[in-house]
């Protein structure tokens, strides 16, 4: 492969592009290793993964963490951000003390933080869990009611858990001190540092705006996508970012914050190959682990899920989901929607395929954000209408024990079915969900192919495995084609962009479970290594 200045521009057998060296040219013999298009994770919060990493956060996920008295002991000595210790990683299925009948408790905390307010995010992002002092700031207790898109967990007293799940967290989230510039900009550092040594070159970031961001409330979503347009490009925030807008607070949506923010609300400008405000993002549903996904047939134990969307009934709730639908659809925006039951997808593939219809536009690329348990049918409409669906095959690695307890075998197995969607002609893109999982592609890859449970071992669902060609181009090409720009990402051909990274190895014809741990050696973006060195033979 040559590369001039920050275009690949030629790619060959070795005698075909050895003559094109010049006196200038520095020729790098990569000796075996194997170099792949720049990564593009499709589906992830910067903002968020930077701000729940040290120095602003502690982590309380497995393996640094097994049990409610080990993050106790975490917490105690952590670092607080203006006064709060703030932390994400915990989960229930990998706590030796706690189960779904034995849910963390906020007096788990209580000892070891009495005069400082706790809020520790769940691996999902929909769960927040809070010690006595952070409930009493937010003005929870016994009085107070659930919001009708979530819930306060509560004992058989009525008093509240700790345990707050979808809106309900923004309870506690609106009442945390607001990050600094400095502390924002320090969170934004540290994931463009994590991203760039994963190999990753371009991402979507999903939610950011009046609405979004999962870890501080709204005004944080806000200031992020300010500060990313201002930093964007080669010579200080070098990750080529895609944006969907959040108009309503994380994890729900309503129709009149969609149309007051859809025309009033001005986004900052594209700068044109690192910066583009593509469309919103909407939330339908919650996620199966919480039981917040909507099904069509009971979770174990019984409930069906909801959607997460304001309203006092579901047939609202239907109409608003086609109202903000068909309103982002006539504003020309790419729209993108977290959703994860199958009573949920397919009632969004009702509200995209009626919305293309009353409004035809030339390739819309909506898609579905995860999609877990999409059905045959609903995958054949996707593909149908040319909608995409962005999985998330490292979260499956990390729950798939706990969602075949929760779902049954057959639902847990099938739960995000990439063989299937990939045969039906749907254009998969794969992401991390960061921080909900870790940003590594090659840990992607390697769950994809081999459907294991990260916990045990188990495999889930083998028929729904695809090989690690298939994996590694919904990593890349199929990415580019979710931003609109496959004619100039996404692949190693004449003319892209010469975004690339360079493996320590080999990837399609090694042990599926070795994939994991190929180092990374370099990353290059825009013709620049961005973490790295070129390697010598």
């Amino acid at each position: 492969m040559a590369v001039r200045r920050n275009r690949i521009c030629a790619v060959g057998s070795n005698d075909y592009v050895s003559s094109l060296v010049g006196a200038q040219t520095q020729v790098v013999e990569l000796g075996g290793r194997t170099v792949v298009p720049g990564i593009n994770d499709s589906h992830v919060h910067l903002g968020f993964l930077g701000a729940v990493r040290p120095p602003l956060s502690v982590d309380v996920g497995f393996p640094a963490v097994c049990s409610k008295s080990e993050i106790a002991d975490a917490v105690r000595t952590a670092p607080r951000a203006n006064g709060w210790v703030r932390g994400i990683g915990w989960d229930v299925g990998y706590l030796d003390d706690a189960d779904e009948q034995h849910l963390p408790n906020r007096e788990d905390l209580d000892s070891i933080s009495p005069d400082f307010p706790v809020a520790l995010r769940d691996f999902s992002g929909h769960q927040l869990w809070v010690n006595s002092l952070a409930l009493k700031m937010a003005g929870i207790d016994e009085k107070t009611p659930d919001p009708s898109d979530g819930v306060i967990v509560r004992d058989s007293s009525g008093h509240p858990t700790g345990i707050l799940r979808e809106s309900a967290t923004s309870l506690v989230a609106e009442i945390m001190p607001h990050l600094t510039d400095f502390q924002l900009d320090q969170a934004l550092d540290t994931a463009q540092a994590i991203m760039h040594a994963e190999g990753i070159t371009s991402v979507t970031d999903a939610a950011l705006g009046p609405g979004g961001n999962s870890f501080e409330g709204g005004a944080a979503g806000e200031r992020i996508l300010q500060r990313l347009a201002a930093r964007a490009g080669p010579e200080d925030f070098a990750l080529r970012t895609t944006v969907l807008l959040a108009f309503s607070p994380v994890t729900t949506s309503s129709l009149r914050n969609v149309e007051e923010h859809l025309h009033t609300f001005v986004p900052p400008p594209d700068k044109e190959g690192w910066f583009r405000i593509a469309g919103i993002k909407l939330f339908a549903d919650g996620v199966p682990p919480n039981k917040t996904a909507w099904l069509s047939q009971q979770y174990t134990g019984g409930g069906c899920g909801c959607l997460t969307i304001d309203g006092e009934n579901d047939e609202q709730r239907l109409s608003d989901l086609d109202a903000m639908v068909d309103l982002a659809h006539r504003a020309g925006h790419q729209i993108g929607v977290h959703v994860t039951g199958d009573r949920a997808i397919d009632a969004i593939i009702h509200s995209l395929v009626k919305a293309q219809n009353s409004y035809p536009r030339p390739d819309p690329r909506h898609y579905l954000i995860h999609a877990d348990l999409a059905s045959p049918g609903a995958l054949s409409l996707l593909a149908q209408h040319s909608f995409g669906a962005s999985m998330q095959p490292a979260i499956k690695w990390t729950i798939a024990d706990l969602m075949r307890q929760m779902l049954g075998k057959e639902r847990g197995d099938y739960q995000w079915p990439m063989r299937s969607a990939l045969d039906a002609g749907v254009l998969v893109t794969s992401s991390s969900d960061a921080p909900i999982t870790y940003p590594s592609w090659r840990q992607g890859v390697a769950s994809a192919v081999l459907r294991e449970s990260k916990a045990t071992g188990v495999v889930h669902g083998p028929e729904e495995r695809i090989t690690a060609l298939e994996a590694i181009r919904t990593f890349t090409v199929n990415g580019a084609w979710q931003d609109r720009a496959e004619e100039w990402k996404g692949t190693l051909q004449p003319g892209k962009v010469a975004d690339y990274c360079i493996l320590d190895g080999r990837i399609i014809d090694t042990d599926p479970r070795e994939i994991a741990e190929i180092p990374i050696a370099a990353t290059a973006i825009d013709g620049r290594v961005a973490f790295g060195a070129l390697p010598d033979a």
